[in-house]
Order: C-alpha cells, then structure tokens, then sequence
C-alpha cells in the first residue's frame, strides 16, 4: 500500500473539489498537511475534518496570483515542518468567455491563476522541498483539445503541461519529479455550469458514460506523488474515462 507517514504535502486551492479528495487521501495515507486556498473559512472547516487525527494539518490563507502569500505559505511549511516532501499545484479558475468577448484584463486574471500560479507555487515549493520529493500539477483535458468559451482555460492549462515537463528537467538532480494528471469533466463545484450547459453529450462521447469524481483525481495524484512512480517524470496522466480519445 502507499504510505505517507512522515511526508509533508503542500497543497494548493485546499477547500475545491479535487484537491479536497486528494487532501483527505494523503491525510489517510498518513502525510502531514500544508493546505492554501483563497477562502479561509471552508479551508479551516474542511482541515478541522479530516479524519486522521495523527498526521497534523496547518492552513494558509492564499491567493495563487501572489507571490509574497505563495512564499509566506512555503516559509510557513519551512517553519512547522522543516520543509516538503509532495506538492501538488490544484487551485483553478473555470470562467467562461468566448474569445470575442474576451478583455486582455480578462485573459491575463485566468492566466495569473491557472498558469503563473502554478509557476509561483512550484517556485517557492521547490526552494523548501527536500530531496527525493514529487511535484504534481493539476493540468485538464482542455488543455489537450481546447474547449469552446474557455480558451485563456486551456490555454492556461497546455502551458502548465509544457512548463512541467521543463521543470522535471531541471529538479532530476535532486530526484525530484515532476508530473501532471489531466481530468476530463469531473463532478465538482467548479466545472457545475459547464456540466449543467452540456447535459449528457460529454458524457456520450466518453467511454465509460460517466462524468468523473473527484477521488478518482486524487487516487492518481497519490499515485504519482508514491514510491509506486520512482521512475516516472515529466509525464501527463489522462484521467477521463477515456475522453481524450473523443478528442
């Protein structure tokens, strides 16, 4: 079984549907808790939750698009725990905008988010994380075949995957790796208007006939941040009910 007794994981966009999931499994897998999001109260009920009593969970009020509250959250996981061992970069941004209604303002706030966010996050995780650790970046399908109304989305996302692949590159020597998984549409808060817009013709194009949960993201997530991935980098995970073959 993976067992993270004794890891630490800082975990971004803590009170959202995936990295909720994945934040309750690493807490069952034993891993101590650095968790962020942009809204402190459900962060702070959500961690007051968590079933593993043993393993010791911190929070931090952050907004992804800054750095000095990304460095602040990374010193504070320096502090209570002398560092990092697993990463995971999961604080998103869904709007929805056609390209022709789109401001620059517009594009460059989901970017912040979706992208330099991640960059941020990765950034200062990397300067506080031990050696032998995982990075693992939430990147999505659209990121592979675009997606109507959300092209600053996917955009975001195909830059995310790129820029990961570059970072597995230079974290190597360190043994740290680098992955992404890319869900297709999941059940969460955050993709609600997009599944209610659609109705079920996502779902006939995929395969297995069903939207995604959310624990399916995180079991792979704690599958590439174990010792069961020692030899995989810079890889992308589909996880979509093979969705991706639809294009």
């Amino acid at each position: 079984m993976i067992d993270f007794t004794g890891k630490v994981a800082f975990i971004t966009g803590g009170a959202g549907g995936i990295p909720r999931a994945t934040a309750t499994l690493f807490n069952q897998l034993g891993a101590s808790l650095v968790l962020t999001d942009l809204n402190a109260a459900p962060l702070d009920e959500f961690a007051a939750s968590l079933p593993n009593k043993q393993a010791r969970c911190v929070t931090a009020q952050v907004d992804v698009t800054s750095t000095e509250d990304i460095d602040a959250a990374c010193a504070l996981a320096k502090a209570e725990f002398g560092g990092i061992d697993l990463l995971v970069s999961a604080a998103g941004w869904f709007p929805e905008c056609s390209v022709e209604a789109m401001t620059d303002a517009h594009w460059h706030q989901v970017l912040a988010v979706n992208l330099d966010g991640v960059m941020r996050t990765c950034r200062a995780g990397a300067r506080v994380m031990r050696d032998g650790g995982a990075v693992l970046n939430v990147a999505s399908r659209a990121g592979h075949a675009g997606v109507a109304n959300h092209s600053h989305y996917a955009a975001a996302k195909a830059g995310v995957m790129g820029f990961s692949k570059s970072l597995a590159q230079e974290l190597a020597p360190r043994n740290i790796r680098v992955n992404c998984v890319s869900p297709g549409l999941i059940e969460t808060a955050m993709s609600a208007p997009m599944r209610e817009r659609i109705g079920d013709a996502r779902i006939n194009l995929t395969p297995l006939r069903r939207n995604g949960q959310p624990g399916e993201i995180a079991t792979a997530i704690a599958f590439l941040c174990s010792d069961w991935a020692s030899y995989i980098t810079g890889e992308t995970l589909h996880v979509n009910g093979g969705a991706y073959m639809a294009g």
